[in-house]
């Protein structure tokens, strides 16, 4: 698989990545056309399993490249890190603040008011958990491709796999939601699958970044790793464990977090 990427441009790398984790959140979203959805238990472990993922990926393919990357900087080689990672989590919050949106499961109102259709708002929650995942992807991409040994196409490629295999229950959590409500299992599958549609916008916007400004690699790296935190606390975690099930969605989170340090180790 390193193989048939290493030939690649970043920008077309990063783009077929982030197509890979879309597809995968297609593939959540249909969910809806089995006869028998998902249990609660089962959405809320895979939740669950997602948040670990995500936590192991900020670390491990993300913030620790970005402290590697700034060893020059003596003893501040933590600022990059630090900085980036604190302004990917402020500027999830604005746009948190400003985007209408519904939480999938408590079905809560959040951002500005607007009249928007509630399913409209409901794929509008899934897609700010979208976007930082696909700039994590395109961001890797860059930074494999900008030569830095912190950073191999090995690593780009593990994270995207990673992300890829969480976004299966996050199209679960937008398709399920809106079937429940009346609306037709085609249609619910439509709004499921079109909350990752920015992902490969955001992976090519975070890949084209990195060519443009490269000395900002390492903050830029720490960002997504930012963003990707604020989504796990501010919503994944909340979500998975409304219902009860904290212990099964602590070890989920655990197994998440394992497979994506495997993968991490084993490919970068």
């Amino acid at each position: 698989m390193v193989e048939v990427f290493t030939g690649w441009h970043p920008v077309l790398q990063a783009f077929a990545g982030t197509c890979f984790t879309w597809a995968l959140t297609a593939a959540g979203a249909a969910a809806v056309f089995l006869h028998r959805e998902p249990s609660q238990r089962s959405q809320d472990l895979m939740l669950g399993f997602a948040a670990g993922v995500m936590i192991a990926a900020s670390y491990w393919s993300l913030l620790a490249p970005a402290i590697s990357m700034s060893e020059h900087l003596g003893w501040l080689k933590w600022f990059p890190a630090t900085t980036g990672f604190l302004l990917g989590g402020v500027f999830l919050r604005l746009i948190d603040r400003i985007l209408p949106h519904i939480h999938p499961e408590s079905q809560m109102e959040d951002g500005m008011h607007a009249t928007w259709k509630r399913a409209v708002m409901l794929v509008t929650a899934i897609t700010l958990h979208n976007f930082p995942e696909g700039l994590a992807v395109g961001v890797a991409f860059g930074a494999a491709a900008a030569g830095d040994s912190a950073y191999t196409i090995g690593a780009a490629i593990a994270l995207a796999v990673g992300i890829g295999i969480q976004n299966l229950p996050e199209g679960i959590a937008v398709s399920v939601p809106l079937r429940r409500t009346g609306m037709r299992a085609r249609k619910s599958f439509y709004y499921g699958q079109l909350s990752g549609m920015v992902e490969p916008v955001a992976g090519v916007l975070g890949a084209l970044a990195i060519m443009a400004m490269k000395p900002l690699l390492p903050y830029t790296l720490a960002f997504a790793a930012g963003a990707m935190i604020f989504v796990v606390v501010e919503d994944a975690i909340p979500e998975a464990q409304s219902h009860g099930h904290n212990d099964l969605v602590t070890m989920g989170a655990m197994i998440g977090f394992a497979i994506m340090m495997t993968l991490d180790v084993a490919l970068g």
